[in-house]
């Protein structure tokens, strides 16, 4: 095997993905595939190496594979415009924020329902228990008016 070539586990090892992982990606088309060997071991290249640590560092920034796939076509025709990378990544900003906001308002549900229980009780008294329980539309009923105590 020449030196510039990898199996997938060292490719896994080098990069810090998992086999399966790699597998997925090159069955998304994320990842072209890799010449064989004889013994019909994937060997995979320099080009693979950056390639995967393009996809890990875009997945690290939450990115979808839709993205990514948008992202390695500009990658991989160098001469076009970036106007359009700006743009996608000015979406997926906002994506992130609107994630921030949705997880604010869910931390501030989960403080309200943790409020509901102040001491220990039975958990048949369990107000958190029985808000979850009569919870409509996803969201714990009564939260705005609790006695901050299991009864």
């Amino acid at each position: 095997m020449d030196s510039g070539t990898l199996k997938i586990g060292e490719l896994a090892k080098r990069t810090g993905s998992a086999v399966e992982t790699i597998r997925y990606y090159e069955r998304e088309g994320l990842l072209t595939a890799p010449s064989r060997s004889e013994g019909n071991y994937r060997l995979y290249g320099a080009r693979h190496v950056e390639r995967l640590q393009f996809i890990r560092h875009c997945r690290s920034l939450d990115m979808t594979l839709d993205e990514i796939r948008s992202l390695l076509s500009f990658h991989d025709s160098p001469e076009e415009s970036c106007s359009a990378v700006n743009g996608l990544l000015d979406k997926h900003i906002q994506h992130v924020a609107d994630r921030i906001r949705e997880l604010q308002a869910l931390q501030k549900q989960l403080h309200a329902l943790r409020g509901l229980c102040e001491h220990t009780q039975a958990a048949k008294d369990c107000e958190i228990l029985q808000s979850l329980a009569n919870a409509e539309g996803g969201k714990p009923v009564n939260l705005g008016t609790h006695s901050g105590n299991c009864h």
